[in-house]
């Protein structure tokens, strides 16, 4: 996938055209019989936005934020759809997020926003799976470190084109654990869109194809709640970002 994504718009056009002619003369291989993986299983890197929708800021006790709040994910925690995120041992503080994830597929330094878009491959669901108490419990406080755990990634169930998603600040976002919806909002709610996030983070670092920006997630999560909800051995968790589907993991 990342050889793909470096081949840019011609490669995507070839993979279209291949998968095109296949579909003529070859039978469709049903879902169920194939193990997927994350569309990107080892992401050059994954840049996180923190606190980025007003309503999930404000259930943190915090203002809006006048510029992104940038936090790594180190690109080791990633897994695939259906996978069972271990709970490490000694962590009780375990939560959720649900972030529509972007997918770079070009190399990209100092854009504007206006042109923003059209750096993206596309777009994919990402839970920022966090271990609250190395968060927020300890001093300093050990964020990457509370959301880079293995398996705190769960990424999938694929990625979505660029040109599928007329506007990313348009979408539906959901979470629901053991069959309660527990987050419910609209990517229009983000402080900072994508377009925003991407000439913000590319006037730094340079972003390459494959890299991964969680854009954030709004209100709902565990830690919030009163009282809190950590997640629990044989919890299950659904998220579904309208556009692009559903994805699923357990806790172990």
């Amino acid at each position: 996938m990342t050889a793909l994504l470096r081949g840019g718009a011609e490669a995507l056009v070839a993979a279209r055209a291949y998968a095109d002619e296949r579909r003529g003369s070859h039978a469709p291989i049903p879902l169920a019989r194939v193990e997927l993986l994350a569309p990107v299983p080892r992401p050059g890197k994954i840049v996180a936005v923190g606190r980025n929708y007003a309503d999930h800021a404000a259930e943190t006790g915090i203002k809006r934020l006048e510029a992104p709040r940038i936090i790594a994910k180190l690109s080791s925690s990633v897994v695939g759809p259906g996978a069972v995120v271990v709970r490490p041992e000694g962590v009780t503080k375990l939560d959720y997020e649900c972030e529509l994830a972007v997918m770079i597929g070009r190399p990209t330094k100092r854009i504007d926003r206006e042109e923003a878009l059209n750096a993206v491959a596309g777009y994919t669901i990402l839970d920022d799976v966090s271990a609250r108490e190395f968060q927020f419990d300890v001093s300093p406080a050990q964020t990457t470190f509370a959301k880079s755990m293995d398996g705190f990634c769960p990424m999938g169930p694929w990625l979505v084109t660029r040109d599928e998603i007329a506007d990313p600040q348009n979408l539906s976002i959901r979470t629901w654990l053991n069959g309660e919806r527990v987050q419910d909002a609209s990517t229009r709610d983000m402080t900072f869109p994508v377009g925003a996030l991407i000439e913000y983070i590319s006037r730094y670092m340079t972003l390459e194809p494959g890299d991964v920006i969680a854009t954030g997630t709004p209100a709902g999560v565990g830690a919030f709640r009163t009282p809190p909800r950590w997640l629990q051995p044989g919890d299950r968790l659904k998220f579904e970002i309208s556009g692009i589907g559903v994805l699923e993991h357990t806790i172990g």
